[in-house]
């Protein structure tokens, strides 16, 4: 069974969303019913260090909030995204789109 945790932290400019597990169309859900409840006024940093899988459907998640932020003036941070997160994300040949980060105090250098 596929399963994503999803722990929920406030900073001073951004949500952070901790994953882990699998982001699939099975378990994108509930991740995106709460950055899309945030985008419109925050930026998002996802952590992907614990990802252990991701497919299209998850991909397709980030980009659309990607979409969603710019009208909104707010980002979407990818931080340090796990080798299979790292793969579904170079597979787009999107990769220049998404902002990579290391710390969340990057976030703040926005």
């Amino acid at each position: 069974m596929n399963q994503l945790t999803i722990n929920e932290k406030i900073g001073p400019n951004y949500m952070l969303f901790e994953l882990s597990g699998d982001l699939n169309a099975y378990t994108f859900s509930e991740l995106k019913e709460k950055m899309y409840r945030y985008i419109l006024d925050t930026n998002i940093v996802l952590d992907m260090t614990n990802v252990t899988s991701m497919d299209s459907s998850g991909v397709g998640l980030v980009l659309g909030t990607i979409n969603d932020g710019e009208s909104s003036g707010t980002k979407v941070f990818i931080m340090n995204p796990s080798d299979s997160a790292h793969y579904a994300l170079t597979r787009t040949g999107f990769w220049s789109t998404f902002n990579i980060i290391h710390s969340v105090t990057e976030v703040s250098d926005v």
